[in-house]
């Protein structure tokens, strides 16, 4: 099990700039939706994005420490344009 805060820093370490957001969706620590904004997106499509993130959490994920991941990725521009905060 890994705690949302381990989560959003494992993306930040592959992800520099990003901004993370990390819910735990069953309080079991185990099932999480993320959103993360990132530059590093820009010129990739959506399957793209979802790799880079993915790379970010492998280890985590191959150890079965994250069993089910839910993501939205944006760019900055696409964030700003999105409405949420």
């Amino acid at each position: 099990m890994v705690s949302p805060d381990q989560v959003a820093e494992m993306i930040k370490v592959g992800l520099p700039d990003a901004q993370v957001q990390v819910q735990d969706l069953t309080g079991t620590r185990d099932h999480y939706q993320v959103v993360v904004v990132s530059s590093q997106f820009e010129g990739k499509r959506l399957i793209q994005q979802h790799q880079l993130v993915y790379r970010t959490l492998q280890q985590a994920m191959s150890s079965e420490a994250i069993h089910a991941l839910t993501m939205k990725t944006y760019t900055p521009q696409e964030w700003a344009m999105s409405g949420q905060i």
